[in-house]
Parts: structure tokens; C-alpha cells; sequence
């Protein structure tokens, strides 16, 4: 089976390492270029010119992409996925799989593109960041067609721990909007939480002990109140993603009719973070909003 990976950002080059361990064949594509000059000499592995070249050379393809956009101009643009189809190739894909988190408008658009020329499509992004993809952990949500996903099983058995089919096309893309927009909310909660600790006197790194043993414990808490603690905000999922990812689920919420007041509010905290200068930092990097609104920091030793 010969797999094409496009897209090997701070996602996709771990999730393609997994893949080339198990022992896949790979043909990957990147936009630049300078990102994966260090897989030339992997046994297994091609480097692609285009998108259209990887695809047309792959049984199946996977795509992990920034945002709609960036999706889009991948499928539809010169030289993209679908253009092996519309040149009517005798080698096209059967499966195409998308990783990203992006509108479940458009990845159903895409699916129906796809479906025109006989190829099935997943929307499957995933839950987890950096660490979890290094470490193949991590989970897939999954629409589409019930009999791709349970071709791809090898695949998310090599890229994560899990893989979760929730229902027809755009169901994947819909469940990790909501996903995601409770990642935010717990995380929002936990460095306003923290920074009530600090201003009263306590201690954070000993408040984040008594979360680890009752209710209010998360994953969270766990990932990200170390490094809020020790102040370090390089990225494993940037705060302007999330903040991207918290549009798009207002956008569905509201083209549903559903109330999301909290939603609403930690929106604009990723917001004023990115108004800020921390978009490119690592989303625990809204903890700083907080530090600014009541002059502390968090995690420092009180006088």
C-alpha cells in the first residue's frame, strides 16, 4: 500500500515518522521544501514536487494542513489533488484522508468533489498536539464512508492510539470543532484558576496537586499547567490555531442555532492573546492575559 503524507508541519512530519516505522511506503509533499530535506535519505521515502505528483503515485493520501485555505488550495488548486482526477490519470488515489481541523462545509465540499471521480474521503482530525503525534497517541475522529475508515485502521493504528468513527461525511470535522472548543475552555479555566492561586498567596504548583486528585482535574491541567508554571511557551499547538479553531465552531454553532455563551468568552481571550503578540506561542500562553490583569506571574515566588 503506498501512502502519500501532504502537509509535514509540527503534525504531519511525526505522523509521517510513524507511518515510514510501521513500515509504509511513502511518497510526502511539503510547501517548503527545507522542512523535510532530512527524509531524502529514509529508506521508503519519496519527495514529491507537487501535491498532484504525490497523489497520482498512492493508494491513499493524507493531508494535514493549517485551515481551510490552505486545504483548499491542496485539492483544488494548480497542481492539486484533484487535478489528477480532472486529467483523467490512470493512477488516482482511492482514499484521500484530511487531518486537518477545518469547516465541516468544506471538507463535505471536498468530499462530494472527490466522490464525483470515484474516490472515497475521511475527515479525520485528530485530538492531541506535538507530543502525542511524536509519540503515536494520538485519536482520530472520523466521517466518511464506514468501509474507508476500516481500510485506514492500519494507518491510525501506526499514527495514534485510537481512532473513533463517528458517521457520514462532515461528522469528524463536526465532534472536533466541539472538541476543541472544550480544550480552550478547560484550558481558560485552569490559568484563570492559577492566577487566583497567585494573586491570593498560594501556591500553583502545589493547587495543581489538588487538582490531580479530585474533580477538577483535566487533561489540561495536566499538559499545560507545568508549562504555564514553568513558563514555557514554545508551541505545541499555537494560540492563533486555537483561536482559528474557536471561530470555526462558532460559526457552526450559530449556522445551528446553538447557544454557546462560554464559547463567546474564551474566544475573546484567545483573541486579546493573539492581539497581544502570542499568537505563534503555544496556547497556554493565555495564562499571560491573566497575568496581565492582575500584575503577577504566575508561578512566581511571593515576596
Amino acid at each position: 500500500m503506498n501512502i502519500a503524507f501532504i502537509g509535514l508541519g509540527t503534525m504531519g512530519k511525526p505522523m509521517t515518522m510513524n507511518l515510514h516505522r510501521a513500515g509504509f511506503s511513502l511518497i510526502v509533499y511539503n510547501r517548503n521544501r527545507e522542512r523535510i530535506q532530512d527524509m531524502e535519505a529514509l529508506d521508503s521515502v519519496r519527495i514529491a514536487s507537487s501535491p498532484a505528483e504525490a497523489a497520482s503515485q498512492a493508494d491513499i493520501v493524507i493531508t494535514m494542513l493549517t485551515d481551510d485555505a490552505a486545504v483548499e488550495q491542496v485539492y483544488l488548486g494548480e497542481n492539486g489533488i484533484l487535478s489528477v482526477c480532472q486529467s483523467n490519470a490512470a493512477n488516482k488515489p482511492r482514499i484521500v484522508m484530511d487531518c486537518s481541523t477545518i469547516y465541516p462545509v468544506t471538507s463535505q465540499m471536498l468530499a462530494e468533489k472527490l466522490a464525483s471521480h470515484g474516490i472515497d474521503m475521511l475527515d479525520a482530525p485528530v485530538t492531541g498536539s506535538e507530543p502525542q503525534a511524536i509519540d503515536g497517541v494520538l485519536t482520530f475522529i472520523v466521517g466518511g464512508k464506514k468501509e474507508a475508515y476500516e481500510t485506514c485502521i492500519p494507518l491510525f493504528e501506526a499514527m495514534g492510539k485510537k481512532a473513533v468513527y463517528m458517521g457520514a461525511s462532515g461528522a469528524g470535522a463536526n465532534a472536533k470543532l466541539a472538541n476543541n472548543m472544550l480544550v480552550a475552555a478547560n484550558l481558560t479555566a485552569l490559568a484563570e484558576s492559577l492566577a487566583l492561586v497567585q494573586k491570593s498567596g498560594g501556591d500553583p504548583g502545589l493547587f495543581l496537586e489538588v487538582l490531580s486528585g479530585g474533580g477538577g482535574r483535566s487533561g489540561m491541567a495536566e499538559m499545560k499547567g507545568p508549562k504555564i508554571l514553568g513558563r514555557d511557551f514554545s508551541a505545541q499547538f499555537m494560540t492563533q490555531l486555537m483561536f482559528k479553531d474557536l471561530k470555526l465552531a462558532g460559526r457552526l454553532a450559530e449556522s445551528l442555532q446553538v447557544p454557546v455563551p462560554m464559547q463567546a468568552s474564551v474566544q475573546q481571550i484567545f483573541q486579546i492573546a493573539c492581539n497581544s503578540g502570542w499568537g505563534a506561542e503555544d496556547m497556554s500562553a493565555i495564562a499571560k492575559c491573566y497575568e496581565a490583569w492582575t500584575g503577577t506571574k504566575i508561578g512566581e515566588q511571593q515576596s
